[in-house]
């Protein structure tokens, strides 16, 4: 699934990609990007309007409904939802999916109102999680955090709202368990530690979340090489997000997905 991350930096928007929520450096026209990506392969397509949370406004709809016009596989749209009107909008502007991140946050009966109006199969709940040692933040939360093993030691993950510009003193695996109670179909979960790094998914959060909460879980930060991909579907994705190593061409949709179906990963090919 590639992800188009859009900011409204020029008229009608511009894709960009940075490294842990920052350096943000312009990758294209989020459109013209969109319509090559559904005709190279891409099984579902995930665009995200960066800025809106943060600017307190709603996402870029028109080039939503210009996107849309060019894409035939499912489309999820996330950025500046925060009501029932606004996914109804949303879907309207022809997106299958909405992501839900911050909003969902500051109000979690948000995720129960959607999915009891659109139906959960429609409702994403985005995470974006961030890794804090064990007694680092503590202060912030009102319970102990579920601890991880990580190849850096015991971590926490706390939640980060407005694009990665605000720690909200939540535990990210305990919001991802009950963004589903509340009615969330899916949950888009990015590793801010490996947002661009291309070093690898966290395997870790990965793990716990795939293994601990009963809806599909799409695996987001840290993609290099086709291998990243496989390492997040062996450890419980459902589905993989990925956007430079497909922005900058540098690996080809199509060339992943018989990759990953090599070894034996179901794909539509």
């Amino acid at each position: 699934m590639p992800c188009l991350d859009v900011d409204l930096g020029t008229e009608g928007g511009r894709v960009v990609k940075g490294v842990e929520f920052k350096d943000l450096r312009e990758a294209g026209d989020p459109v013209e990007m969109a319509k090559w990506y559904n005709e190279k392969g891409a099984d579902e397509l995930v665009f995200l309007d960066i800025t809106a949370s943060h600017e307190g406004r709603g996402t870029m709809r028109h080039v939503v409904e210009r996107t849309a016009d060019e894409v035939f596989i499912p489309l999820t749209v996330g950025g500046g939802i925060s009501s029932v009107g606004d996914v109804k909008e949303t879907l309207r502007a022809g997106a299958d999916k909405t992501a839900i991140n911050t909003a969902a946050v500051k109000d979690p009966e948000l995720l129960e109102e959607t999915s009891a109006v659109f139906g959960s199969q429609c409702i994403v709940c985005a995470i974006d999680a961030k890794r804090r040692e064990p007694e680092e933040g503590r202060d912030r939360l009102d319970r102990d955090p579920i601890v991880v093993e990580t190849e850096d030691g015991p971590r926490w993950y706390e939640v980060v709202i407005y694009g990665g510009r605000k720690p909200m003193g939540m535990d990210a695996l305990r919001w991802a368990r009950e963004a589903a109670d509340r009615g969330a179909g899916e949950l888009l979960v990015t590793s801010m530690d490996r947002d661009g790094t291309k070093v690898g998914y966290d395997l870790p959060l990965v793990n716990w979340i795939g293994n601990n909460v009963p809806v599909p879980l799409i695996a987001s930060g840290g993609a290099g090489v086709p291998g990243h991909l496989l390492e997040a579907f062996e450890a419980g994705a459902d589905a993989a997000l990925a956007a430079s190593i497909f922005h900058y061409r540098e690996h080809a949709i199509q060339d992943v997905k018989e990759f990953l179906a090599e070894n034996g990963v179901e794909m539509r090919l």
